[in-house]
C-alpha cells in the first residue's frame, strides 16, 4: 500500500473525514475555553485573588509536556478494535465526568477547580495526541490545509460554546447550569469517535509497528529541519500577545471594548483566516505563506511599537493591529500544522506531530512568561520593538530553511529514494 493510500480514511469520503475531524477538535476546544475564558472571570467576580487566578495557567502544563507520553498513545490500543478512536472515547468520557464533578465544587474553591481542571487537561492532551495522529495519518496530502483549517474553525467555535456561552449561562442561570450545559454539549463529539475508521494492524493489544519513540523522530534529518522551524517561527509572538490586553488597558481602552475585540476577532477573523490559509497553501505553498504571514505579523508588532512610542495616536491603529494579529495567528497555525503533518511518519504520526506542536507552544509560552518582566524593565515600546525584530529574523530564517528543505526533498526524489510526503 502506498503512503498516500494508507493516509486516506478507508471506506470513508473526504467529507466524512472532515466532519469527524471537526467534531474531534471541537471536543477539545469546548472544555479548554471553559477553563481558559469562562472560569477565570467567574473566579474574579467571586472575589478570588488575581494571584490565585494566575496559577490557573498551570493547567496548560500537560499541553506542553504531552510529547512525553505521545509514543504510548501511538503504540497501545485501549480498545481491541479501536486504536485512536479508543483513546478519544475514553478521554472524552473522562472530560465529561470531570466537568460534571465540578457541580459539587463551589466557584470560590480554587483548589478543587484546579485539581479537577488538571485531570481534565491531562485527558484533553492525551486526546489531542490521538486526534492529531489520526489527522496526520489519514488526511491526503492535498487535504492537510483543509483539515487544519477545520481545526481552526472548531477552536473558534469552541471559544463561543465553552467561553462566551458558558459565561452567559453562568450570568443568567448560575454555576451548575453552566457546567451542565458544557457537559451536555461535550457529549455530541463522542459520536464522531464511532465514525473513525482505522487500518492499524494489531498485535497483542498494541499497534503492530516498530516501537514509537522521540528518538526515532530525532533520527530523521527532515524531521529535525522542521523542528528548528517550530522552535523559532513563533518565538516572538508570546512577547506581544501576553501583554496586548494589559497595553490596551493602560492605553485607556474600556474593558468591555477589549472583550468585544478579542471575542469578535477570534470568531469572525479566526474562521475566515483558517479558510484563507488553506486556500493560500494550495496556491502558493508553505514557504510563501509563512513568509507572508510572518511579514504581516512583524508589521503588527511595529504598529504596537509606534503607538507605544506615540508616533501613532488614537485607538484605531492598535485595534487594526490586534485584528490583523488574530488573523495572522489563525492562518499561521494552519500553515505550520500542515507543514508538521508533511513530516509525520505513518507508524508514529501522533508522536511526530505532538513533538513539533509542543515545540512551537513551548517557545510561545516562554515569550509570554518573559514579556511582563521585560515590559516592567524596558517599557512597552522597547518590548514591542524587540518582538518585531525577532519576528523579522524568524521570517527570514524560516523562509531559507524551507527552501533548503524543498531542495533536499527534490534531490532525494531524483535519486528515487523513499521520502515522507512534503509540502511543496
Amino acid at each position: 500500500m502506498s503512503p498516500s493510500a494508507e493516509r486516506r480514511a478507508p471506506g470513508a469520503s473526504r467529507i466524512r473525514l472532515f466532519v469527524v475531524l471537526a467534531c474531534l477538535y471541537l471536543a477539545q476546544a469546548i472544555p479548554s475555553y471553559l477553563f481558559a475564558a469562562a472560569i477565570p472571570p467567574i473566579l474574579r467576580e467571586q472575589g478570588v485573588s488575581r494571584t490565585a487566578i494566575g496559577m490557573m495557567a498551570l493547567l496548560m502544563l500537560p499541553l506542553i509536556l504531552k510529547f512525553l507520553w505521545a509514543p504510548l498513545v501511538d503504540r497501545f490500543r485501549p480498545v481491541a478494535r479501536a486504536h485512536r478512536a479508543g483513546w478519544v472515547i475514553i478521554t472524552q468520557i473522562g472530560v465529561i465526568a470531570g466537568i460534571v464533578a465540578m457541580m459539587w465544587v463551589e466557584p470560590t474553591d480554587v483548589t478543587g477547580i484546579f485539581a479537577i481542571g488538571f485531570v481534565v487537561s491531562v485527558l484533553m492532551s492525551t486526546q489531542d495526541i490521538a486526534t492529531d495522529g489520526y489527522a496526520a495519518k489519514y488526511l491526503d496530502p492535498k487535504d492537510r490545509p483543509i483539515g487544519n483549517a477545520i481545526q481552526g474553525g472548531s477552536v473558534a467555535l469552541g471559544v463561543v460554546l465553552g467561553g462566551t456561552l458558558g459565561l452567559l449561562t453562568y450570568h443568567h442561570f448560575g454555576w451548575t447550569s453552566m457546567l451542565a450545559m458544557v457537559a451536555s454539549v461535550s457529549v455530541i463529539p463522542l459520536f464522531a469517535a464511532l465514525a473513525m475508521r482505522e487500518t492499524d494492524p494489531v498485535s497483542n493489544g498494541q499497534a503492530a509497528i516498530t516501537r514509537p519513540s522521540i528518538t526515532r523522530f530525532l533520527r530523521r534529518p527532515e524531521a529535525r529541519q522542521i523542528l528548528w522551524i517550530a522552535l523559532i517561527y513563533r518565538a516572538s509572538e508570546g512577547l506581544v500577545k501576553s501583554m496586548e490586553g494589559s497595553y490596551l488597558v493602560d492605553a485607556g481602552v474600556p474593558l468591555d471594548i477589549i472583550g468585544y475585540l478579542s471575542g469578535g476577532a477570534a470568531f469572525t477573523v479566526g474562521l475566515g483566516g483558517s479558510a484563507l490559509a488553506a486556500w493560500l497553501l494550495h496556491k502558493r505553498g508553505a514557504a510563501s505563506v509563512l513568509g507572508l504571514l510572518g511579514t504581516l505579523r512583524t508589521v503588527c508588532f511595529l504598529m504596537f511599537a509606534l503607538h507605544a512610542f506615540g508616533a501613532l495616536t488614537g485607538f484605531w491603529p492598535i485595534f487594526g493591529a490586534s485584528f490583523l494579529q488574530t488573523l495572522v495567528r489563525y492562518m499561521e497555525i494552519v500553515a505550520l500544522y500542515s507543514l508538521f503533518m508533511a513530516v509525520t511518519s505513518s507508524d508514529q504520526p501522533g508522536t511526530d506531530f505532538t513533538i513539533l506542536s509542543c515545540a512551537q507552544l513551548i517557545v510561545y509560552l516562554v515569550g509570554s512568561m518573559l514579556a511582563g518582566r521585560l515590559a516592567d524593565m524596558l517599557g512597552y515600546s522597547a518590548l514591542f520593538t524587540l518582538a518585531a525584530a525577532l519576528s523579522a529574523i524568524a521570517v527570514i530564517a524560516t523562509y531559507r530553511m524551507l527552501n533548503a528543505y524543498a531542495a533536499d526533498a527534490g534531490k532525494i526524489r531524483a535519486n528515487a529514494r523513499p521520502l515522507p510526503e512534503v509540502a511543496e
